[in-house]
């Protein structure tokens, strides 16, 4: 450990498991107080008293993203915790696929609260809270779904690319009011987590909301990454490590993409 991110606090939505998880460890281990939120209360209590007994400073909170009710409370514990807010990870999301024809829209709606509104309201109400303390480090977790196309799942597509031009405006905003607040994009690729289960069916029991059971992760990673392997969910949160900490305090209204190669080209 270097404690690269040492006396910093850190909110994280979504971080009762897969990425959000690792990034409350990884963020904690180096040094910054975590206020970790989610709608999985058992998974981010068990999360809460893993980093207790670790000796890190941290707090749980139950969090709906889609909520700006919700989002003013926590950044008010947050503020009431801890006096102030330097890291922001948007982490929280859901991924439905289908054909765009057979989507509902109720289902259009939600991913769109959740991925694209939830966004929206963490940066409106945790920035100002970090201007108070001069400044941070905003980091929207997107994914290389923002980017490139892929054929049934328009709607992932459409609030994960929402989210790569709305961090590059807010960026553009913060550089012009000299915030000292740095915001930025990450996009994940193909990365052992429950989200892909969603996306292209490899729940073990197939209970993946109607469709089909696909390919195994493994096998759609071997055919479409040219690395020829998934990442973990460690591989994202050093990433996140790195947009937290001072090392990239030249980096703002970009995207850091960690997919392995699969969206070259």
């Amino acid at each position: 450990m270097t404690r690269r991110v040492e006396g910093k606090v850190a909110l994280v939505t979504g971080a009762a498991n897969g990425i959000g998880r690792s990034a409350a460890l990884v963020l904690a281990r180096e040094g910054a107080k975590i206020i970790a939120t989610d709608l999985q209360d058992e998974k981010g209590v068990s999360l809460l008293r893993e980093l207790r007994v670790a000796g890190y400073e941290c707090e749980y909170y139950h969090h709906d993203v889609t909520s700006e009710e919700d989002w003013q409370s926590v950044v008010a514990q947050t503020r009431a915790r801890f006096g102030r807010l330097d890291i922001l990870v948007n982490n929280a999301g859901i991924g439905l696929s289908g054909p765009v024809v057979d989507m509902a829209f109720a289902d259009w709606k939600r991913q769109v609260a959740v991925n694209l509104d939830g966004v929206f309201l963490g940066v409106k109400h945790s920035l100002p809270l970090m201007r108070e303390g001069g400044g941070g480090s905003i980091i929207n977790v997107s994914s290389i779904a923002g980017i490139k196309a892929s054929p049934n799942v328009s709607g992932y597509c459409a609030t994960k690319g929402g989210v790569r031009l709305f961090t590059k405006s807010v960026a553009l905003e913060c550089a012009a009011a000299k915030d000292g607040v740095r915001v930025n994009s990450l996009h994940p690729g193909i990365t052992e987590t429950a989200i892909w289960d969603t996306l292209i069916g490899t729940v073990e029991d197939g209970s993946n909301g109607g469709r089909e059971r696909g390919p195994t992760l493994d096998k759609l990673t071997e055919r479409a990454v040219p690395l020829g392997y998934k990442a973990a969910p460690e591989d994202i949160a050093n990433g996140i490590l790195w947009l937290a900490s001072d090392e990239s305090r030249y980096v703002t209204g970009t995207e850091l993409v960690i997919d392995g190669g699969r969206s070259i080209g």
